[in-house]
């Protein structure tokens, strides 16, 4: 039995090894050695979750860290085992187990000032016929997930070229793409780029039949556009169109044989005159630009070198530096002439075209390789002096010239860029008519100017505006009026489809 001395600090002395508290069943005892003592009282019932003692609610890093695992490898004759310098131990690490914090919450706590790296560990293994064994494997801090994670300093996503993409990334990868210098992130099918807030929705005009001049407006609003400024090329050097990245537009080509192979760019958010660039590699005009954040490629058109028929060359330039353009490949028919382009992310598409006789096919590329044109349909209108605008996923064209001299063509249609297929009836423009300029953001395209009939056989360029909704199908609604009027139009815009791409 023991004995009982009630008191402060009161103790049980044992007399025969054994003592019994509070049970009821007098084989469960417990076995002590010496002196049993309490210095506190406990009531209710007990929460505790482990017997070695209590764990700490968060686990602190409080000194520059390096994370990585414990390898181990086993051969017949032959045992390796590696851990990386300045190893923090979060518990459980060794002989390959899982790493995870020894907590209750779960939470790695950083102090400020200080770096925590989680990393890859390379390794060489000797194996046992003598050879090395060089493999990689990857590290994690926590097997689970985390719910919420705030950053008050500094905090960098994985960073690489486009070389350095994982083979099978898991959709939703976040990393910087330090050859394009933008954040990107993989959607599971594909790498695409963020859009960037600061576009103003921005389009840009450019006049290449009886002048040089360039105009503006907001495609975000509704209302009249303005002055730009004026090309160097005396009728016109945006003959292909403009291809957009986001902040510059480059023109090329115009109608004049003797610089019908200038290449312009402006900035966009600025106005004032084009500035040299390149040059085309050969002269012409009519054609039609796609471009992405980083590339514009540039589409057959009508030859200025004597030849009086279209092309099916394509070329391409770098926007964000200066040079000659390169070639790129060959569309898939000389009726890709007298054009315009349509453009998401990575592909772009040239619709209708061709001179003398008009064309209904529509050609696609990969805007960041080079190659030859495939097929992707056949538009609902044969026509050629299209104009086209684009969001990431619906490209449109619309109006267009059927034969010489006319009729013209008030016909929009649209394709899903994402798949192949002919392209689908959208609506009707407010008036009919060839080589409306096409700019557009992501949400609205807008057409301005272009020719039309005044009274047959007369023709006459015109000074309309008139936009869509490109999520949407309907006929396009008065947008406002052009600074001056033109013919042969194409546009440009900050804000178009392609931008993301690469």
């Amino acid at each position: 039995m023991a004995t009982i001395r009630v008191g402060f600090g009161s103790d049980f002395k044992v007399s025969d090894s054994k003592i019994g508290i509070g049970t009821a069943n007098p084989t469960a005892l417990l076995e002590v050695s010496e002196t049993a003592k309490t210095d506190f009282n406990i009531t209710g019932v007990t929460t505790l979750t482990s017997y070695g003692g209590f764990i700490a609610q968060n686990q602190y890093v409080t000194e520059p860290s390096a994370i990585g695992f414990a390898t181990i490898g086993v051969g017949t004759l032959t045992q390796y085992y590696e851990t990386t310098t300045e190893f923090t131990d979060l518990g459980g690490v060794h002989h390959g187990d899982d790493q995870r914090f020894n907590t209750l919450s779960e939470d790695l706590v950083i102090d400020d000032g200080q770096i925590l790296n989680i990393t890859n560990t390379e390794m060489v293994g000797s194996t046992t016929i003598g050879e090395q064994d060089p493999h990689s494997h990857s590290s994690y801090v926590c097997a689970g997930s985390l719910e919420q994670v705030s950053v008050t300093g500094h905090f960098s996503v994985p960073n690489g070229g486009i070389n350095d993409r994982k083979d099978n990334p898991i959709e939703g990868t976040v990393r910087f793409n330090d050859d394009l210098a933008t954040l990107e992130f993989f959607n599971g099918i594909e790498w695409k780029q963020f859009t960037y807030s600061q576009q103003s929705g921005r389009g840009i005009v450019g006049d290449t039949g009886s002048g040089n001049r360039y105009q503006y407006f907001n495609i975000q609003t509704l209302g009249n556009s303005q002055d730009f400024g004026e090309s160097s090329v005396s009728t016109g050097g945006a003959g292909n169109g403009g291809g957009s990245n986001g902040i510059r537009v480059v023109w090329s080509g115009g109608t004049s044989p003797s610089n019908g192979n200038t290449i312009e760019y402006n900035t966009i958010a600025s106005a004032g005159n084009p500035i040299d660039f390149g040059n085309l590699l050969a002269q012409s005009d009519s054609g039609g630009t796609v471009s992405s954040s980083t590339r514009a490629v540039i589409c057959g058109a009508l030859n200025r070198d004597g030849a009086a028929a279209g092309k099916d060359v394509m070329e391409y330039v770098e926007i964000s530096t200066l040079g000659d353009a390169i070639d790129f490949g060959d569309t898939i028919t000389i009726g890709n002439s007298q054009c315009d382009g349509m453009n998401s992310p990575t592909r772009g598409f040239f619709e209708g075209g061709g001179y003398p006789a008009s064309d209904n096919s529509i050609a696609m590329i990969s805007i960041a390789s080079k190659g030859n044109a495939i097929n992707f349909g056949e538009a609902s209108v044969h026509a050629s002096y299209k104009r086209n605008v684009s969001s990431t996923t619906r490209g449109i064209a619309c109006g267009g010239r059927v034969s010489y001299p006319g009729p013209f063509s008030d016909t929009i249609d649209y394709i899903e860029m994402a798949s192949t297929g002919n392209a689908i009836d959208f609506g009707n423009l407010t008036q009919a008519r060839h080589s409306p300029a096409g700019a557009g953001t992501l949400t609205r395209g807008v057409f301005c100017g272009g020719y039309c009939f005044s009274s047959a056989p007369s023709t006459a360029a015109v000074n309309t505006m008139d936009y869509i909704t490109i999520a949407s199908t309907g006929d396009a609604i008065d947008f406002g009026d052009c600074s001056f009027t033109d013919s042969f139009m194409h546009g440009a815009s900050d804000s178009h489809g392609g931008l993301g791409g690469f």
